[in-house]
């Protein structure tokens, strides 16, 4: 049976919460920032003064663990994330999903994580304006198949274990990550550097470059054209970075002289949200608000991500707003501590066993993600019997 999203979710788009009423208050609020997919980020949500504002009229606006979000506008546009504990308001631009009682939840979930929903939002984005939105309206007449309930709840069950696992994986992660930034600090915030110079001098600090915008044909979402990564981008991924929301064609790299990033790269942003750190899995292209640091000593990377994922960035800026301070010559001239071989050897024994462990997982999720993508139109379809899948 084919159905539209308004059929079986209601949809309500976020309040328009004054910015001066944002602070350090118990109250939460989910602005488009926080919905990194899979999840919603309620742990970074900023907090709002409740005090001029009436609660029982902003009751509808409260996203709750089984409700979906969306931007509706902006880099992130048609990104969905899910409530999986806690609560908190809805801004204006994002879009909530709650499904109703005759749909399984997780089954809808999945239908807007297709690539269908995807290209659906794509092809409907108003360019006209100032930043790319999509209307509540045009997203409720998406239209997908409806299988019955019985087989809704199967698929929605076995796709979600995909997600759990990924997300098991995610947590492993977190946890050698900790442990390496412990060893980082146990090793080298009490050695003696060997000498402090501008990171330029050492690294090969490259930015990356945006074709014209007005030129739509530079840019394609075909995954044989060459990654081009954006912060949004570098959000939306783990220690390791290797998929991109947009791609380039090679006569956009070669017309505009982008700079292809090597493989085992770690690159940092700079610009609006400053300090996002990846190492690159493969080479890509990335925008001018992040820089790579290129070196032929590839011995150095792990210990350059530890110190730059600790590193002060707000001593950089020279006014109020880091965002807009920083700028390349800045990045190039922030100091590198460069530390003795004999730690730099004892961190590196230790810590790269780590680091392939979180690359193995981050590859692992990946596959889990592109066999879920995959399988979901072939089990509605009927091409796959969902009782015949095992994990």
């Amino acid at each position: 049976m084919v159905s539209k999203l308004i059929d079986v979710v209601d949809l309500i788009a976020g309040y328009a919460f004054k910015s001066r009423d944002f602070g350090t208050y118990p109250d939460k609020v989910i602005k488009i920032t926080q919905i990194n997919p899979p999840l919603v980020d309620l742990k970074n949500a900023t907090g709002i003064n409740l005090q001029k504002y009436n609660r029982s009229k902003l009751e509808k606006y409260i996203a709750k663990k089984g409700d979906f979000v969306l931007a509706m506008t902006g880099a992130t546009i048609g990104k969905i994330g899910r409530i999986e504990e806690g609560e908190a308001y809805i801004n204006q631009r994002v879009l909530m999903f709650k499904p109703k009682s005759n749909v399984d939840s997780n089954f809808i979930y999945y239908v807007l994580q297709s690539y269908e929903f995807s290209q659906y939002v794509l092809n409907h984005i108003d360019s006209e304006s100032a930043q790319p939105n999509i209307s509540a309206n045009t997203i409720g007449n998406f239209e997908f198949d409806l299988p019955d309930i019985i087989l809704q709840k199967k698929i929605g069950t076995l796709l979600r274990n995909f997600d759990e696992k990924a997300e098991l994986n995610r947590r492993i992660n977190d946890n050698l990550l900790q442990q390496l930034d412990a060893l980082y600090h146990e090793i080298f915030d009490n050695c003696q550097m060997k000498l402090s110079c501008p990171a330029g001098s050492y690294f090969d600090i490259s930015i990356g470059k945006t074709p014209p915008r007005k030129e739509q044909w530079w840019f394609t979402s075909n995954a044989s054209d060459i990654r081009w990564v954006s912060i949004s981008d570098m959000g939306n991924c783990g220690t390791y970075i290797s998929n991109s929301s947009e791609y380039l064609t090679q006569d956009a790299v070669d017309k505009f002289n982008v700079v292809v990033v090597p493989d085992n790269t770690v690159i940092l942003s700079f610009k609006l949200t400053v300090g996002r750190l990846a190492i690159t899995d493969g080479d890509l292209t990335t925008n001018e608000a992040i820089a790579h640091f290129k070196t032929d000593n590839k011995a150095i990377n792990p210990y350059l991500y530890f110190y730059l994922r600790n590193y002060k960035y707000e001593t950089l800026g020279s006014t109020s707003s880091i965002a807009t301070a920083v700028n390349s010559k800045i990045i190039k001239n922030m100091p590198f501590l460069l530390p003795h071989d004999a730690e730099l050897y004892k961190f590196n024994e230790l810590a790269l066993p780590f680091m392939e462990k979180i690359k193995l997982l981050e590859h692992e999720n990946k596959h889990l993600e592109q066999l879920r993508d995959s399988l979901l139109p072939k089990l509605m379809s009927g091409e796959i019997d969902v009782d015949s899948i095992k994990l």
